[in-house]
């Protein structure tokens, strides 16, 4: 195949290499698996034979993307070589017309240089780069196939530049990861291993790879090839230089530039149109080289070609006066700006005592004790008064000094326009509801608008004269020099197009809009502004607003630029470097340019033919001499890089520094130093959980301080040298949730720099983490080792699951009646009772487990007595074929009255065989009356309808002289339900009774009413009788008896206790069917274990799931989710005593996920124990041995209704019902045989009979009574085995477990499962084991008897209640950790109570929907903040009082103490959070406590209205982990402690009273879940200015609106309560509600949470 390419070299065309030569490309081979399929943009391909230099020619398509950058990249103007031509596709479709693009010659004479040794290519822009980089990596791709090419761009947009210039021209699978993209380079070992086996080449920023390297993820030595864009950057710390110092140099050498061995160093290309920095060109070379390894080239042979592809621009000066008028130093005080003025007459007047930060940290500072906490703030108070570096301050100052700046360069009215529009946009920023600047805080706008509203500005005249008049020199000079520029391209019939480079961000602004309204530029250019793209929530500067008053955005500025629609910029320097702009005519730099780079990145964006390069300077600035040695630079940097005898530098040894310092991980590779310790530090802090009251920093003290301690209050502090000259200690202290061994690092030797002590604090304290198991071996927190997806892992071994159960052809779903063969060899003998029915003898062909006689069940037949069922079984024996006839045709017998309508009369190799243990005393009479009616057939006298199992009732009758000891009659002239016979009715009857028979029978003509009539009843519609009954009544049949004529009536010849055995036994089977699962369950997963001891009734719940539609899980589910939870936080609570509490939760989330148990589930077997086909006694036929399994359970039709129900019928469907004939025609008599009428293949038969397979493998053909064959059933989706239903049994055993043996059983379950805890132990045990790490401190706060007094209960271990009220902002002398880690238990105690409570709640057997519902309403955080604020102890206070009559008196009192109170912080934000709530408390106090006492509705509104922060709902979880723990883990002290603040009082109120307690957000969701589909809700809550409104959308129709006005969140919870009502009353849903609306919608799942 052509591959249509060639290549070239001086000698002539290259033969292309083949297969067999070993040097097939990439590119061929690709083209070999898709020969037609080709991307029409794709470079095709190159290939260079490293012995000689080789001319490539690489074809590319119409639209090639490299020639899309502009004139700088034509195409050569030698003669372009011919390729071969494309085959034509299969479809004899010609691809797109290629051209050819031949390298050029000096691009070919780099790329083959960099082919050999690592090269930094330096060349103009325009020139090319980027080709030979691309092509480097294709040579690299196809000689190197098992390692990685890294393209590294210092910015955002470069890397999406680049990224879409290589994916377009490489056939690889490109990955791009930038800052931009927030990857999750923090965390993630799995995503990073993912995306480098995904792709072959990589662009990303240096961050990315450096933060990738530094933890592990990535290794250069997996890199063949690393390309350094813009490499001049690899100086000083920048992340290039970091990535070569800390993981390039430590690798082995390569042997050779084509070593493709693993972890040996990377080849280097680096990309750069000016190599340089600062002023020494000779040391800049040296130095980057030095950091990258590598030579700096240009070219050296292909000068003169390079030039024809280099347009170098017209360079020009434009030399302007200074401002004359006045001078700089004036502008702020007297010159020719009034609002600049204005400006600093305010900033003068202002005081920084009376600046709201300063006021703010004065006040921590009196509320604060002596200890470090006031130190800290000591320090930041003086440091603020010194530096005068507060918001408003800082940015005003900043604000004059740039409007100074703007007056000196631009004018007067520039100035005073810059100023107006500053303060304008200031204003609308500051004020209350605005948004724009949202990190401003609401103090420091009001502040700050205070200042803004005392400027008298003074408004910039519109006027062109006066504009032109207050112009300085300088934009003078630009106007003329661009109307000179513009008029010289149009005089050569040449578009103008322009860019400005100016330095400040606030002149681009200004300048571009100056130029906008003079009427000479206005009308000729169609200006933008380019400020760059990158912005940050975090920033926190008063001129950040100047970025708002630009008006397009960055890239439509681009956009607009290349396609004409503006033909002049005004940029910073953002535009300099990399970013692809069209190539200008005119480059003119406003302000010189800062260095060598800056000159000649600039001067490269002029690169049209005929451009211009104009430098503007002043007068006094030496323009001749500056440019003079711009230029030698330049020419002596080209000297430089084109000598050929120049060689990499030698590898210095490296330099130790003094107490340098760095750690690797040696198993990862991850590396520690001190330049990255402390942004480690800071994002581990970030992460750390949070109140919501501030973020977790580290904290740096240096020790001496900068300032001696109480510095701002100083007399002449001013005249005080504050500043400390070192050399400094550091100390180190992270947040107080972590364990107080853990928490502080103070170096050992002091340092020369603050820098370099507070590096080597965060070093060691990073390190310390690791130690302590806090970091994974990636240097990371823990979170990446506490969370995972093990959907992925589920899935598949679900699908081996089903593959193995297919092969085996056996049903994943245990079958405990799977018998191998048909051939029976041994038979076991069993005793079956069934209350007082005749005991039965039952053959089976296997053992049947043993059962206590508690186990067996008992069975519910309507209008009896409850039937005890006792079975004693028999080793097996030989049964004598007499006997098993005999069991066989009394198990036809009895089975084909009620379910022969899908039987086979004719097979009888049933499973279960049934025979009467001893002959019933009416034995002789029913084989009488069996044996006249074969003898009648014999004769071939029998009626229509008759059978061998069936008589004329009337015949019968007479025969037996209308004996009353009948059981089942049919009535033969129409289908109808069997009935039941209640009696003869020997006439006469009454009018009304004769009239309503002839009705009956009012298809017959003149029917003949003969006495006796028979009296019938429909059976009872209950057929499941596992099921108890709810009185004596039920199940009994409400139909009335009535009278049917006995000419046209059958009765089937079986006795009552026959017909009575025959609709129990399936009942009996089901649950032998349960029993012997779980009985398997029980000898094999619980074998040897106390779990054996578990009742079989609670394994049988625990192992049904809720498609069979009996009693389920889902109970003992909820009550296992709770204990498993319970129990794996004691666990991880006591082996993990370093971990917080957010490593807590997420590990224990992780192990009771869904997936981690059904993964477990999987791996103990437990899938085939799961019970998940139905039972439908309506359906139900015996079980036979010929019966293939059934390998996939189907659930029924979904018009089947659950058969606990008093409309189930064992009465079989009547349209399929078909009598075979009576009599045969020809030969001797003949008996005649029923016909089964039924399909079978229909429905698996785990849906007939309750047991796992049980069909008939060959029925008849079934016809209808009118002869048409039956309608075909809709296909039966199949029941699949879920993640959750198998999580959900797990749980539910875990609950059985308990429910048998508390807590310790249940741990012994849990361990079965294992759950990634290398350790189970019992409760008490871990409660001991936490016991025994908690100390016993003196001096401790005076609250504690308080709190104990409000909890009713006395602390033996104190330091357990003063951690339980630790806040982490807390700075007092206690180092204890904060309460976050006693909550997380505590929160699992309380759950474990409420849990327990519903579940036991006396007559109540709540659904899990409901106890979800309740549960949420008694531990959500606004309950427990009630209860928090709640809580009080009143205390004397009486004080002695003196008055001259009675002298020294003592005067009683009381104080009221509030738990909320006792809580240890040091924050003046809680302080206020604490006041505020308790008000908003004491206004809703009555409306709560009427809810919760007397009303029938939940009181959420109330409740949500407190809008208490977390902290106060957090001290209610601490309090009860601490008292759990103290007391040894008794939950009956948990539940004494509830009682004493009230919440056990509500808890028994909600249940007993059953109080509404559903949200109203729920309500409407679980009432757009019901639906099928579930209807689209969606609640949008918007504030605008002082308003708030919330709008309730139903299927994107808006059903309710609330609005007022905004006070907070409170008013915001009030929108949503009232949108939520009044939606709720216009779709009338409470009338519409019923109980199971909740559980039918699967609660929780499929209900979306709202924030509540």
């Amino acid at each position: 195949m052509d591959t249509g390419w060639a290549i070239r070299s001086p000698e002539g065309e290259v033969p292309r290499p083949t297969r067999d030569s070993g040097m097939c490309s990439l590119i061929d081979r690709v083209s070999c698996e898709h020969p037609v399929q080709r991307q029409p943009k794709k470079l095709e391909v190159a290939q260079v034979f490293l012995n000689r230099r080789v001319q490539v020619s690489f074809v590319f398509s119409e639209n090639d993307p490299f020639e899309s950058r502009g004139p700088g990249h034509s195409h050569s103007p030698s003669q372009p070589t011919t390729s071969k031509p494309h085959p034509k596709s299969e479809d004899n479709v010609v691809p797109p017309r290629k051209r050819e693009f031949q390298t050029r010659s000096y691009q070919q004479e780099l790329l083959d240089e960099s082919m050999h040794r690592n090269i930094v290519i330096a060349l103009d822009t325009g020139s090319g780069k980027t080709h030979i980089a691309v092509l480097r990596i294709k040579l690299e791709m196809e000689r190197n196939t098992h390692k990685l090419c890294w393209f590294l761009a210092p910015t955002v947009a470069l890397v999406e530049q680049q990224h879409s210039v290589i994916s377009t021209a490489t056939p690889v699978s490109v990955g791009m990861v930038s800052g931009s993209s927030e990857p999750d380079q923090w965390k993630d070992a799995t995503l990073w291993r993912k995306l480098l086996d995904t792709h072959r080449i990589m662009v990303t920023t240096p961050q990315i790879l450096l933060d990738a390297l530094s933890h592990g993820f990535v290794s250069l030595g997996e890199v063949s090839l690393l390309v350094f864009d813009e490499a001049h950057h690899a100086a000083s710390g920048h992340p290039y230089n970091a990535i070569m110092s800390a993981f390039y140099f430590p690798l082995p050498l390569r042997e050779g530039s084509n070593d493709q061995s693993l972890g040996v160093r990377p080849m280097i290309l680096g990309l750069t149109a000016s190599p340089i920095y600062g002023g020494n060109i000779e040391k800049s070379f040296r130095t980057i080289e030095s950091n990258l390894d590598c030579v700096i080239r240009s070219s050296r042979y292909n000068r003169e070609e390079l030039a024809q592809y280099v347009h170098r621009p017209v360079f020009k000066r434009v030399l302007y006066p200074l401002p004359e008028a006045y001078a700089y130093d004036e502008i702020s005080w007297s010159g020719p700006s009034r609002n600049i003025i204005a400006l600093n007459e305010v900033i003068r007047s202002l005081n920084i005592d009376e600046d709201p930060y300063v006021i703010s940290l004065r006040q921590q500072l009196q509320k604060l004790p002596q200890g470090i906490q006031r130190a800290r703030i000591d320090q930041r108070l003086s440091k603020t008064i010194d530096k005068k570096d507060t918001f408003t301050h800082k940015g005003l100052r900043d604000f004059a000094r740039t409007a100074a700046d703007i007056c000196w360069e631009l004018g007067p009215w520039a100035a005073d326009w810059y100023v107006a529009a500053v303060v304008e946009q200031g204003k609308t920023a500051a004020t209350v509801y605005n948004m724009i600047m949202s990190t401003w805080k609401e103090d420091e706008k009001r502040y700050l608008l205070s200042a803004l509203n005392r400027i008298q500005l003074s408004p910039a005249s519109t006027d062109p004269k006066v504009i032109r008049a207050n112009l300085s020199p300088k934009v003078a000079k630009l106007v003329e020099c661009l109307l000179e520029e513009e008029g010289l391209t149009r005089s050569d019939n040449e578009t103008y197009s322009g860019i400005v480079f100016v330095t400040r961000r606030d002149t681009v602004v200004t300048l571009g809009h100056l130029l906008s309204v003079l009427p000479e530029t206005a009308a000729v250019f169609h200006i933008g502004c380019l400020l760059g793209s990158s912005t940050s929530s975090k920033r926190h500067s008063f001129l950040d607003i100047t970025r708002i008053m630009v008006k397009d955005p960055y890239a439509d500025v681009l956009r607009d630029f290349a396609d004409g629609d503006k033909n002049l910029i005004i940029s910073t320097a953002v535009a300099e470097e990399g970013i692809d702009i069209q190539a200008c005519g005119s480059v003119i730099r406003f302000d010189p340019p800062p260095n060598m780079v800056a000159w000649a990145q600039s001067r490269g964006r002029a690169r049209r033919k005929k451009s211009t390069f104009i430098l503007m300077l002043d007068e006094l600035f030496g323009a001749r001499t500056k440019m003079e040695k711009w230029e030698n630079m330049e020419q002596e940097m080209m000297k430089m890089y084109t000598d050929p005898s120049r060689l990499p530098p030698a590898e210095d040894e490296e330099e130790e520094m003094d107490d340098y310092v760095e750690f690797r991980v040696e198993s990862t590779g991850a590396l520690l130093t001190l330049d990255s310790a402390i942004s480690h530090l800071y994002h581990f802090c970030s992460i750390l959980p949070s109140t919501g009251h501030g973020y977790h920093l580290p904290i740096f003290e240096l020790d001496p301080p900068d300032y001696p301690p109480g510095w701002h209050a100083f007399e002449g502090r001013e005249r005080l040298p504050p500043i400390h000259e070192g050399p400094w200690k550091a100390t180190c202290t992270l947040p107080r949730v972590l364990d107080p061994k853990l928490r502080s690092y103070t170096t050992p030797k002091a340092y020369l720099s603050k820098r370099s002590a507070r590096a080597h604090a965060a070093f060691f304290a990073y390190k310390s983490l690791y130690d302590a198991g806090q970091l994974t071996d990636n240097l990371l927190p823990l979170w990446s080792a506490l969370q995972g997806n093990d959907q992925e892992e589920v899935d598949l071994l679900l699908k081996e699951v089903a593959q193995r159960a297919g092969t085996a052809n056996v049903p994943i779903q245990m079958d405990p009646y799977l018998v191998t063969s048909p051939v029976v060899e041994k038979w076991w003998s069993h005793t079956l009772i069934m209350g007082d029915l005749p005991p039965l003898r039952m053959l089976t062909p296997f053992q049947l487990p043993s059962f206590a006689e508690t186990e067996l069940p008992w069975l519910y037949v309507p209008g009896k007595k409850p039937l005890q069922v006792r079975l004693a079984s028999s080793e097996a024996q030989e049964v004598t074929q007499d006997l098993l006839d005999s069991a066989k045709e009394y198990t036809r017998r009895i089975f084909f009255c009620i379910y022969g309508t899908r039987m086979d009369y004719n097979k009888e190799d049933f499973t279960f065989l049934f025979l009467p243990l001893h002959p019933t005393k009416d034995h002789r009479t029913w084989e009488g009356r069996r044996e006249w009616m074969a003898d009648r057939i014999a004769r071939s006298e029998e009626k229509k309808g008759e059978t061998v199992t069936q008589a004329n009732a009337r015949h019968l009758g007479e025969f037996t002289k209308y004996s009353t000891d009948l059981a089942i009659v049919r009535d033969n002239t129409k289908f109808s339900k069997l009935l039941r016979f209640v009696g003869w009715h020997k006439g006469p009857i009454s009018a009304e009774e004769e009239e309503d028979l002839r009705a009956r029978y009012e298809r017959l003509v003149d029917i003949d009413i003969q006495y006796p009539l028979l009296v019938v009843q429909a059976l009872p519609r209950r057929v499941n009788f596992l099921v108890p009954l709810e009185n004596e009544d039920a199940g009994l049949s409400k139909e009335d008896m009535f009278l049917a004529l006995p000419e046209h009536a059958t009765v089937d010849l079986i006795s009552r206790e026959e017909a009575e055995i025959a609709m129990v036994i399936p009942s009996f089977l089901r649950w032998l069917s349960k029993a012997s699962t779980a009985h398997a369950l029980r000898s094999t997963l619980y074998a040897d274990s106390p779990l054996a001891s578990i009742p079989l009734d609670l394994l049988i719940t625990a192992i049904t799931a809720p498609v069979s539609q009996e009693d389920n899980y889902q109970r003992l589910e909820t009550l296992g989710d709770t204990v498993l939870k319970y129990i794996i936080s004691i666990q991880l609570f006591a082996e993990h005593p370093y971990w917080h509490e957010g490593y807590l939760a997420r590990r224990k989330d992780h192990a009771v996920n869904n997936h981690q148990l059904a993964k477990e589930a999987i791996r103990k077997g437990v899938y085939q124990y799961i019970i998940r086909d139905r039972f439908v006694p309506r359906k139900w036929v015996p079980r036979y041995l010929s019966d293939k399994p059934a390998l996939d359970l189907a659930p029924p039709e979904e018009d089947e209704r659950e058969n606990d129900k008093e409309h189930d019928s064992p009465t079989p469907d009547p349209e399929t019902l078909v009598t075979a004939p009576s009599t045969s025609t020809t030969g001797p008599a003949a008996v005649p045989t029923p016909v089964a009428n039924e399909p079978t293949s229909a429905s698996s038969p785990a849906q007939t009979n309750g047991t796992p397979a049980a069909r008939s493998q060959s029925p008849p053909q079934t016809v209808n009574g009118d002869g048409s064959k039956p309608k075909k059933k809709k296909k039966k989706q199949k029941q699949q085995l879920s993640t959750k239903v198998l999580a959900d049994v797990v749980e539910a055993l875990i609950g059985a477990a308990c429910e048998h043996g508390g807590f310790d059983l249940a741990v012994r379950c849990i361990e079965i499962f294992g759950l990634g805890v290398p350790k189970w132990e019992s409760v008490s045990r871990r409660v001991e084991e936490s016991l025994s790490r908690v100390e016993h401190r003196d001096n401790l706060p005076s609250q504690l008897s308080y709190v104990e007094r409000m909890l009713g209960y006395e602390f033996k271990r104190k330091m357990l209640l003063v951690e339980a009220l630790t806040h982490s902002s807390y700075q007092g002398d206690l180092d204890n950790i904060s309460y976050e880690r006693l909550e997380f238990i505590g929160d699992s105690a309380l759950d474990m109570v409420v849990t327990d409570y519903l579940y036991h709640a006396p007559g109540k057997n709540y659904s899990p929907g409901h106890m979800h519902l309740k549960k949420e309403a008694l531990v959500n955080s606004h309950m427990l903040a009630y209860l928090c604020l709640n809580t009080s102890l009143t205390v004397d206070a009486s004080m002695p009082t003196w008055n001259p009559e009675g002298g020294a008196t003592l005067s009683s009192d009381k104080q009221v103490i509030y738990l909320y109170q006792c809580l240890l912080h040091s924050s003046s934000v809680i302080l206020d959070d604490q006041k505020v709530t308790f008000g908003r408390f004491q206004k809703n106090k009555k409306a709560i406590e009427r809810g919760l006492t007397s009303e029938m509705v939940y009181p959420w509104a109330a409740l949500t209205s407190l809008q208490a922060p977390k902290f106060i709902s957090d001290q209610i979880e601490s309090l009860l982990g601490a008292v759990f723990l103290d007391c040894g883990g008794d939950l009956n002290v948990i539940r004494d402690v509830l009682k004493k603040i009230g919440h056990f009082t509500i808890m028994e109120r909600i249940v007993r009273e059953e109080v509404d307690v559903l949200h109203p957000i729920s309500r409407l969701a679980i009432w757009a879940a019901k639906y099928d589909p579930p209807k689209e809700l969606d609640i949008k809550v918007l504030k605008v200015k002082g308003t708030v409104s919330c709008s309730i959308f139903v299927d994107e129709v808006e059903i309710s609106n609330a609005t007022e006005r905004y006070r907070g969140r409170t008013s915001r919870n009030g929108v949503r309560f009232a949108a939520a009502g009044e939606a709720i009353a216009k779709l009338g849903i409470i009338e519409q509600e019923k109980p199971q609306d909740v559980d039918e919608v699967g609660w929780p799942e499929d209900v979306p949470q709202f924030e509540w």
